[in-house]
């Protein structure tokens, strides 16, 4: 099982949310766990980028990676040989 870090802000977000019901923090508590879902599919594509056994695959990942980070398509380098 892996484990995931969440910043201290988000965590006391999350208590105050849950364990004292105050509804004031769902926003935050939304936005949080949404940014640290794409920070988890952005890291995920990376690993698959570096790690995919072909050539297509890694490049694939490569370019969902980059759209996924917001890297525009004029700024990036071809990967074609």
């Amino acid at each position: 099982m892996k484990n995931v870090q969440v910043p201290h802000d988000l965590f006391i977000a999350l208590l105050q949310y849950h364990l004292m019901s105050n509804d004031d923090y769902a926003d935050e508590v939304y936005k949080g766990l949404e940014q640290k879902l794409d920070s988890m599919v952005r890291h995920e594509l990376y690993t698959k980028y570096k790690t995919a056994p072909s050539q297509e695959e890694r490049e694939a990942a490569r370019k969902e990676y980059l759209d996924k980070k917001g890297v525009p398509g004029s700024f990036r380098w071809s990967n074609s040989r």
